[in-house]
């Protein structure tokens, strides 16, 4: 997922690393990507993800599918090497209960229930 689409729709967390869905920390994109790179990678994300949906019949298609999805998320920076420099380890799928961001999403959370009551 590129960092535009998730702003609006999940919370990210300070340091721009991740977004949250359902508890549980995503990669974000690498920011350091020009604007016309991230959108060609995330072109091809979105058709290898097509091509995994239409080969489900056929494991061969369906291997080869997986595959450009992962390249094309390794392109993007949300798999592999991370694009951060400061030594933080990768916390990318553990449940953000667990993690250094549990007060942040703690408090995220209380906000969210707060608003939710006012309406």
């Amino acid at each position: 997922m590129s960092n535009r689409s998730t702003s609006t729709q999940y919370p990210s967390t300070p340091d721009g690393r991740y977004f949250v869905v359902r508890g549980r920390l995503w990669r974000k994109s690498n920011p350091a990507l020009d604007e016309e790179t991230r959108a060609q990678l995330v072109k091809e994300l979105m058709a290898a993800r097509a091509a995994v949906r239409h080969s489900k019949e056929e494991p061969g298609k369906m291997t080869l599918a997986r595959r450009r999805v992962d390249r094309a998320k390794f392109a993007l920076g949300e798999r592999g090497p991370v694009w951060w420099r400061d030594g933080e380890p990768d916390l990318n799928r553990h449940l953000v209960k667990n993690t250094v961001y549990a007060r942040w999403f703690s408090q995220l959370q209380e906000h969210r229930d707060i608003d939710i009551d006012a309406e």
